[in-house]
């Protein structure tokens, strides 16, 4: 059933039913979204009965509207072409890292010396302990 905007609502875990409380007052503070929420409705009617065909497609025309514009929104980050446009590959990367005389090694590349530094006959324990350490890391993150 329909219920104006900005009442309260709430489950009652006891008896199963749902539950809804009209603000005491139209001076009460509410929370912001839900005055946001207000904002885009606007004042609603509950009674059925009450709604024109010329309200009832002005509502209509809202929402497809918000809709059409969602999806404007929503197509921006979809699409590949956009993304690629923000991000540049990791090639490109290294190359200006070198130019910079930084070196950028992958997350793979640091777990195969690792583990290359680990199977040395050359370390040392403590070396190999801390190429343990280091690797247990690496692999956590993936």
């Amino acid at each position: 059933q329909a219920v104006p905007a900005g009442s309260h609502v709430r489950l009652n875990l006891q008896t199963g039913e749902r539950e809804a409380k009209l603000p005491d007052s139209e001076n009460e503070k509410s929370d912001p979204r839900e005055e946001r929420r207000r904002k885009r409705l606007g004042k609603v009617d509950v009674d059925a009965n009450s709604f024109t065909s010329q309200e009832l497609k002005k509502a209509l025309a809202k929402m497809k509207e918000s809709e059409k514009a969602e999806r404007k929104v929503s197509s921006l980050f979809l699409k590949p072409c956009t993304v690629r446009k923000k991000f540049r590959p990791i090639e490109q990367l290294k190359e200006e890292f070198e130019k910079l005389n930084m070196k950028m090694e992958t997350d793979y590349e640091i777990m195969v010396k690792l583990i290359s530094k680990f199977n040395s006959s050359a370390s040392t324990l403590d070396e190999k302990v801390a190429a343990l350490y280091d690797l247990e890391y690496y692999v956590h993150q993936v």
